[in-house]
């Protein structure tokens, strides 16, 4: 790709990305052989040759629209002229004859992390402290403050404290179809592998969601609730969660880093502010990571359900069983529905940022986004709260908001996150390290105290994507030895935010 002004990624496409900064001038004579007919900024679609009214405008080897007027060779392509096809019909998946290769099995490959009585292995190690209902988490983030300010400093081996705060709780309907989602998503994420197994809750005490639905283990697990007699005063709630919190952090500071096999590494992929080159660099070589993590044992999770509708062909292609087709046509037709009972489908997805950054509709994104899983077999499918069941590659059905899917992920397991981004975001999570890569390197260096990882030089041609790839590989190992994300320097965590389909009272 050195020097390259247009990116064709299948030799079908008709059309290539402007990688040239800033973009592609009038009359620029291509490598193509095709003259640009007008401006067109970089990230954004040249068409290589003519395409009628009607025709299929390809990229990645796949229609991604209708021209809805003739398009002339060296045109701009862009959203106003594309109609989006329909997405793949559910009836029509099927897994293959054959279950697709899972490679080579890498050995040899360890982290330096913090085993759990219940076997599963930390990154990091973390007080958690799990709330019942939004009205505690005022008390709470006051609370988990002071024990970052007058404790913490008396734990060297803790890493911090996360407060698990959330719009949940109270004003809902608890046992309607769909409450099941929230709840279980707030029980896994209090047993996150980050959070050592010291499970600690605070509760207002008349809520709907009560601790012991729940369900989590250990002696009430270190349960406060506000409302009980004794705790007469604001102050005392606090100096009651700093008192168990206290007993937490001694348990938490006498843990120590071992030795880990790459296979205890549970691994969340995302894309946030995705942009052209996200299915180009960034997506593509976190999919080449993802193998190698699928290889060595570990779990790998990627999700965004609008955000891999349109690619989900691709997806029931790689299934090694019938079954794990049906669980997606399942959790796909479940969507799709709740979209529809909205009033809104999966076009609604593309922002104005992607959009700025050269996709023109959901059908490019999603096939941009689904590089990211690789090309390993896809093990199985998790619905929304679930914890991960298995190693190998999962599919989680959750919601493409990026703070809905990271809590989403968080709650399956991750002990690790690595997030692509095109315009960029500042996004971070508290209870595990966030790897943030970057589709160009102009965002890398206008951003070098965030980007962690700068997948921009494939495009620029000073490494290819297999060796992108292995370098990807190798800090994520690092990272979960400890060595610290850009994010977590800064202190950097977005809020919790629970995928609740259910009605709200």
């Amino acid at each position: 790709m050195q020097g390259a002004q247009l990116i064709r990624v299948s030799e079908r496409d008709n059309v290539a990305v402007v990688a040239a900064e800033p973009g592609l001038a009038k009359g620029a004579l291509t490598e193509f052989g095709v003259e640009a007919r007008e401006p067109v900024p970089a990230g954004h679609k040249v068409a290589l040759e003519p395409i009628p009214r009607g025709g299929a405008v390809i990229r990645y080897g796949a229609v991604i629209g209708r021209a809805l007027q003739d398009i002339e060779a060296g045109g701009w392509v862009r959203e106003e002229l594309l109609e989006s096809p329909e997405p793949p019909p559910l009836d029509s998946l099927q897994a293959p004859a054959a279950a697709p290769p899972r490679g080579e099995p890498l050995e040899g490959f360890w982290f330096e992390g913090y085993r759990n009585a219940d076997g599963k292995a930390g990154t990091r190690n973390v007080l958690g402290i799990t709330t019942t209902v939004q009205c505690v988490a005022g008390v709470v983030e006051h609370a988990a403050e002071r024990i970052r300010r007058e404790l913490l400093p008396r734990y060297a081996n803790v890493d911090g404290v996360a407060a698990l705060t959330h719009s949940y709780g109270c004003g809902v309907a608890i046992d309607a179809p769909g409450a099941e989602i929230p709840i279980r998503t707030v029980r896994n994420l209090a047993l996150n592998p980050n959070l050592g197994g010291e499970v600690m809750v605070v509760s207002l005490g008349c809520e709907k969601l009560q601790p012991a639905r729940l369900g989590l283990p250990g002696e009430e697990p270190f349960l406060v609730r506000l409302q009980d007699d004794g705790l007469g005063s604001f102050e005392s709630m606090v100096a009651r969660v700093l008192e168990l919190a206290e007993r937490r952090l001694e348990r938490l500071n006498a843990r120590r880093r071992v030795r880990c096999p790459a296979s205890d590494l549970i691994v969340g992929l995302q894309c946030g502010g995705s942009d052209a080159f996200s299915g180009l660099t960034a997506n593509p070589a976190v999919g080449v990571a993802a193998d190698l993590l699928a290889r060595a044992g570990a779990t790998v999770i990627f999700s965004e359900i609008t955000e891999v509708r349109d690619a989900a062909h691709l997806l029931a292609a790689r299934a090694p069983s019938p079954e794990v087709v049906e669980d997606l046509k399942r959790e796909f037709a479940w969507y799709d529905a709740y979209l529809a009972r909205g009033g809104a489908d999966r076009s609604a997805n593309p922002t104005p940022g992607n959009k700025r950054g050269g996709l023109a509709n959901v059908v490019e994104k999603a096939l941009g986004s689904v590089a990211k899983s690789g090309s390993m077999p896809l093990d199985g499918v998790l619905p929304p709260g679930e914890q991960a069941r298995g190693k190998g590659l999962w599919f989680l059905a959750g919601p493409a908001s990026d703070f809905i899917c990271g809590t989403l992920e968080l709650a399956a397991g991750m002990n690790v996150h690595v997030f692509t981004t095109g315009e960029g975001t500042p996004y971070g999570l508290s209870m595990c390290p966030v790897i943030k890569v970057s589709t160009r390197t102009a965002l890398a260096r206008r951003w070098p105290d965030l980007i962690d990882f700068d997948a921009g030089r494939i495009a620029g041609g000073s490494i290819t994507l297999e060796q992108a790839g292995w370098e990807m590989f190798r800090l994520i190992l690092d990272v979960a030895s400890g060595r610290k994300t850009w994010s977590e320097r800064h202190g950097l965590a977005n809020d919790l935010a629970l995928f609740n389909p259910a009605p709200v009272t």
